[in-house]
């Protein structure tokens, strides 16, 4: 069993949504604050090779000594708006950030070490699955056709991490993990940017102030007969950590809840417990994008031995609960 509070760990956007949650649960294995490194985009910006370099030095003076792993949770990610508004920046800024970081662990000496070389968790995305690939998404189908052209770059570029990350396996002995996370929701979402908000996060936002002010109608995107996969912050950053106690090959692991849900049963679900009563409205000409997402867990389940254990409906009313009290 891995000695989590003997770690020196990097989490890259750790300051964020998932990052947050991470970081708790390393905290409840016992890591020390003093062991978590956390940078921060403003002081060093990781699209930019010398940047990543910098950073390993940072976390390396202020770990007091060299990181032994790594948790790649920070990215350029948004919603469909987004990833249609920014597609140049969906790929590369997410590619590079990965590129440089793992030229930067071989740069200081972090690699070539065989089982001493560090570990990489990659936080991937159910974006890199192709758009015809079959119902639930298996691990065993990354790679077999195009994602959709909505969120192509975002997706194509994990992909390419995933084959840079076997890459440096082979050649430098990098050992680590890649975790495919779907749909997320809970408490500290930025729910307040619509345009690079989760889609769940977004109907709360637009369905809480509606209730709040007795608006007659609210407006949502699409026709919502597209289903999704949601799992709540927390259960994915066990899901994350535990991926990275168990798993050293980069063998790609969902972490999903494993259930379909339609965007419009999310839109109602959500409106009830935000206490809304007014008319739900579907725009058509916005689009839907992908027709259906599910992912299959039974990797996770067995391998890491991993299960979401939040409902949606019981994450969805906590969440609701904490933007409301965060508006105060």
């Amino acid at each position: 069993m891995l000695e989590w509070p003997s770690q020196r760990i990097i989490v890259t956007g750790g300051a964020g949504f998932l990052g947050r949650s991470i970081v708790r649960a390393l905290s409840e294995r016992g890591v020390p604050d003093a062991h978590v490194f956390i940078p921060r985009s403003r002081d060093f910006d990781l699209t930019h090779p010398a940047l990543a370099v910098r950073m390993f030095r940072a976390a390396a003076d202020a770990l007091g000594g060299p990181p032994t792993r790594v948790i790649h949770a920070a990215g350029f990610v948004g919603g469909l708006g987004a990833n249609r508004a920014f597609p140049a920046r969906f790929f590369a800024d997410n590619l590079l950030m990965a590129i440089n970081l793992l030229d930067a662990a071989r740069r200081e000496g972090l690699l070539d070490r065989g089982p001493g070389s560090l570990h990489f968790t990659q936080v991937s995305t159910m974006c890199a699955y192709g758009a015809d690939a079959p119902l639930p998404y298996r691990e065993d189908d990354l790679f077999k056709g195009l994602p959709d052209a909505d969120i192509a770059s975002y997706g194509v570029a994990k992909l390419a991490i995933l084959q840079g990350l076997l890459a440096f396996a082979k050649q430098h002995a990098l050992r680590g993990a890649y975790v495919i996370p779907v749909n997320l929701f809970g408490p500290g979402d930025n729910i307040a940017d619509e345009k690079n908000s989760h889609v769940a996060g977004a109907l709360m936002r637009r369905f809480v102030e509606a209730a709040d002010a007795a608006a007659p109608e609210v407006v949502c995107w699409g026709t919502g007969a597209p289903t999704r996969d949601f799992i709540f912050v927390d259960d994915a950053a066990e899901g994350v950590v535990r991926a990275g106690e168990v798993v050293d090959d980069f063998t790609p692991i969902n972490i999903a809840s494993g259930a379909e849900t339609s965007i419009k049963s999310l839109a109602e679900t959500i409106a009830r417990l935000a206490g809304y009563r007014g008319r739900i409205v579907w725009d058509a000409g916005k689009g839907d994008g992908v027709s259906r997402r599910c992912l299959d867990i039974t990797r996770a389940q067995t391998l890491l031995r991993w299960s979401p254990r939040t409902s949606l409906e019981d994450g969805l009313s906590r969440t609701i609960a904490w933007y409301r009290e965060s508006r105060r």
